[in-house]
């Protein structure tokens, strides 16, 4: 079920402690003003939190406007129903960065093609993206470090034609969104140790993987073989191995907190992943990860606030590829009809998580 105002009346008390909590879910279906400042926002914006007498809710962002509102230059309100003058702008500035990931690009280059500021480009860019304009030209670039190191003799070739000014850089940088070094993943991942652990759940049987950056594996299965059986048709040729015991500290401190979020005493996850993902695919992930403990959204509303209306099916896709259950919330993401849509662990799993965190949700806003 989707988080949904109803069209009458609206109920200034529950806006207000939506906006207390900056949820993201409701962009685009409210507009709160601040009359002290002349400025319209949407609910998740993360300017300073205004008094509530000085407060006004709006249901359409005409409404704000005939009031005498302007939209914040900060969180882009107009960006959350496709309607931001900027959005073609930076869209346009996107494609520039994807073509020119190999070149060093400042962000007085990226203002450029924008023709704005470099401070209100900046602004504008992370309001609409998610990203800082940096941050997405180094997910391309890495993008680019995909392909030469497949197609290299060299690794450090390689990472010189993606563009990357030193090695240094690379492995500092990139490492974590390769999942692996750049050696390694050229290689395919051959003989990196990955070690597991099954255990019992309420959701079923859950095999927990890891290397020694991070989680790379959370899945659900009905019973330990096929869990296996998973993890080494996603890694095949990984050295897959059992955790021996006593498990390490911190192994076993990653297990806690799946298990005691599956029983819903642990709200939120924030634990260290290795995953390899092309950069919408992060992106996706990243903001699957913003989606507030027993909310969800649609494919549409994740594809809208990525700043990408048109890729829903894309949204869809990396959700279906996410290999680490629970740590990236894909189960929180339901069809725009209100049904609960795929579900790569079973749609019953799918049901009982969502059923499970809003009922906890509640008991905490009590």
């Amino acid at each position: 079920m989707r988080n949904i105002i109803e069209p009458q009346p609206l109920d200034p008390d529950e806006l207000w402690q939506i906006l207390e909590r900056r949820d993201p879910s409701f962009d685009g279906q409210f507009f709160f003003g601040v009359v002290t400042t002349g400025v319209y926002c949407r609910p998740s914006c993360a300017c300073r939190r205004p008094l509530r007498k000085n407060v006004r809710f709006f249901r359409e962002a005409q409404d704000a406007e005939r009031a005498g509102l302007r939209p914040c230059l900060r969180c882009h309100p107009l960006a959350a129903i496709g309607q931001d003058p900027d959005s073609g702008r930076i869209r346009q500035v996107c494609e520039y960065i994807r073509a020119h990931a190999q070149e060093p690009l400042t962000l007085a280059d990226m203002a450029a093609q924008a023709g704005l500021s470099r401070f209100h480009f900046q602004r504008t860019f992370k309001a609409i993206m998610g990203v800082t304009p940096r941050q997405f030209a180094e997910a391309c670039r890495l993008d680019v470090l995909k392909v030469e190191l497949r197609q290299q003799r060299s690794v450090t070739d390689a990472i010189f034609e993606a563009g990357f000014g030193s090695l240094s850089r690379v492995y500092e940088k990139v490492d974590t969104r390769l999942g692996m070094t750049p050696a390694e993943y050229r290689s395919g991942g051959d003989d990196v140790p990955i070690s597991y652990v099954s255990v019992g759940s309420a959701l079923g049987r859950m095999m927990i993987g890891a290397t020694d950056r991070g989680l790379c594996f959370v899945q659900f299965a009905g019973s330990d073989a096929a869990l296996l059986a998973q993890l080494r048709a996603e890694y095949p040729r990984a050295r897959v191995q059992p955790m021996a015991e006593p498990y390490p500290e911190q192994f076993a401190a990653w297990m806690q907190a799946l298990e005691q979020h599956v029983r819903g005493q642990q709200p939120r996850l924030d634990l260290p992943l290795d995953l390899r993902a092309t950069a919408f695919q992060m992106k996706v992930w990243q903001y699957l990860q913003s989606i507030p403990y027993g909310s969800v959204q649609s494919y549409a509303e994740v594809a809208q606030g990525l700043g990408h209306p048109t890729a829903a099916r894309a949204v869809a896709r990396a959700c279906a590829t996410n290999r680490v259950a629970l740590v990236i919330p894909c189960h929180r993401v339901i069809r725009g009809t209100g049904e609960m849509g795929g579900y790569r662990w079973g749609v019953e799993r799918k049901r009982t998580l969502l059923d499970q965190e809003r009922a906890a949700a509640r008991g905490v806003a009590r």
